[in-house]
């Protein structure tokens, strides 16, 4: 008896067999007439080829995912390093894609890009997180130091002063040339002006800019003041975080030419984070988005309509 194998078993099962043996052959296959009929058409129309096996799945499924999305889901992963969550919300704010996390993440596996690229950072916990409720609680400040090419080709260095509500992470952000506490000073009126809500305490590093001078000038606000213990920045650990997002999603696609236009694409920048650009605090939604926002009244500091984060 001939017993039923791959598709060589099946060749030699065809070969030469007229089509009146049918019944015979299917029997020696033990399988059905019908299926043996099946196997023997497609063995005529495209040889031995048409008795390998096949998935059967259709071709061209009706839910299969259309090319120009997944198009949009590999270029995300490709160049931002998103993952699944992320890549649901950007698509759904900026393309009114609807697509799950899952979806994504199995285009990404048959893709091969289930994995990030060696050497992208992974979130670490050092200490026990914590956030506060009422927008205006906590703002933690910092300063990063910013080293551009100037048209010389001299290095430029730029001082880069950055506020976030604990709460709401709504931000602000400004330049200054130089690294001292009246600039420190002048920031932080900026920020008490700029945020529609009463600040009650402002958390800083040890750094030069924020000392005795910066201390009772916050306090003579009527706003606390609070140092976080030396080589500690998990401490302000919201503020260092926007940080590194800046720094892929802004800097780097940055070119400085002067002061003016840096200024200028930052003030762009601080729109975008608050208004536009999705957290992952708030599950897709920005911070003016929030629900711990929607009480909040007063000037906003700039427009609702930021432009997209496309722009840059």
């Amino acid at each position: 008896m001939v017993v039923m194998g791959d598709h060589e078993d099946r060749h030699a099962a065809f070969a030469g067999k007229p089509s009146d043996q049918g019944d015979h052959v299917a029997a020696c296959l033990a399988v059905e007439r019908a299926s043996f009929d099946r196997w023997r058409a497609a063995y005529q129309q495209h040889g031995v080829a048409g008795l390998e096996n096949r998935k059967t799945i259709p071709k061209n499924p009706a839910n299969r995912t259309a090319l120009e999305i997944v198009e949009k889901v590999l270029h995300l992963r490709r160049t931002d390093h998103l993952g699944p969550l992320r890549i649901v919300w950007y698509l759904a704010r900026y393309h009114a894609i609807k697509l799950s996390d899952a979806g994504v993440y199995r285009i990404l596996k048959r893709h091969g890009l289930s994995r990030l690229p060696g050497g992208t950072r992974f979130r670490k916990i050092h200490t026990k997180r914590y956030e506060k409720q009422v927008p205006g609680h906590q703002i933690q400040v910092v300063v990063k130091f910013l080293t551009f090419d100037g048209k010389d080709g001299k290095p430029v260095r730029r001082y880069r002063y950055t506020a976030i509500d604990d709460a709401t992470r709504v931000c602000a952000l400004k330049i200054y040339d130089r690294h001292s506490q009246g600039n420190a000073i002048d920031f932080i009126d900026t920020v008490i002006a700029r945020v529609p809500f009463r600040i009650r305490e402002v958390r800083t590093d040890n750094g030069r800019e924020f000392q005795a001078k910066f201390h009772w000038h916050v306090e003579d606000q009527g706003i606390r003041h609070v140092d976080i213990k030396p080589a500690s920045p998990q401490l302000n650990g919201k503020v260092e975080r926007s940080h590194r997002t800046e720094e892929k999603a802004f800097y780097q696609r940055l070119t400085y030419t002067d002061d003016v236009d840096l200024g200028a694409k930052l003030a762009e920048w601080e729109c975008i984070s608050s208004f536009s650009r999705t957290h992952g605090a708030f599950n897709g939604k920005a911070p003016y988005e929030a629900p711990k926002s929607t009480a909040m009244t007063g000037t906003l500091g700039c427009l609702i309509s930021a432009p997209s984060l496309q722009s840059f």
